[in-house]
């Protein structure tokens, strides 16, 4: 028989990411599970399980190959013939953390639950945050193994 949390039962945790030198995609992943809680054992697709993730440095993060120049994003203002287009390039020259975070919201669900989710994420081009009262636990990227991403 499957247990389900109620909302009282559900804890949340903050985490501490340096984002010098990691790539921008391999980042948004680990992210994105801390965010929407699949590190739990308690995960619950339709509820709100996940942990709050500060991610500093951002400016100091990379794209792998030619992606930095050559990605495409796309947005269209509603209007016809209103599709704006953008790289990578200029899109870290003026916003360097909106990068990063089209890219982990692009892994969240759509809907309500997916922008309750991303509530959680907070980015910052420096080394300080303001977050330091939460005690976050710092996730060294370099010491984590794809077969076993942050396994309690």
């Amino acid at each position: 028989m499957t247990k389900f949390l109620k909302k009282n039962e559900i804890s949340s945790t903050w985490y501490e990411i340096d984002a010098k030198d990691a790539i921008v995609g391999r980042l948004a992943t680990v992210i994105s599970k801390i965010i929407r809680g699949k590190n739990k054992s308690t995960y619950t697709p339709h509820m709100d399980h996940g942990d709050f993730v500060v991610v500093k440095n951002i400016d100091k993060a990379k794209f792998t190959g030619k992606k930095f120049k050559k990605k495409i994003y796309y947005k269209h203002t509603g209007y016809p013939g209103g599709i704006k287009i953008t790289t990578p390039e200029k899109l870290h020259e003026k916003k360097p953390a909106e990068t990063l975070k089209l890219a982990i919201k692009r892994m969240l669900p759509t809907g309500v639950l997916g922008r309750k989710q991303l509530t959680k994420l907070k980015i910052y081009s420096g080394n300080d945050h303001p977050h330091s009262a939460q005690n976050p636990t710092v996730i060294e990227l370099g010491k984590l193994n794809s077969k076993n991403l942050l396994r309690n």
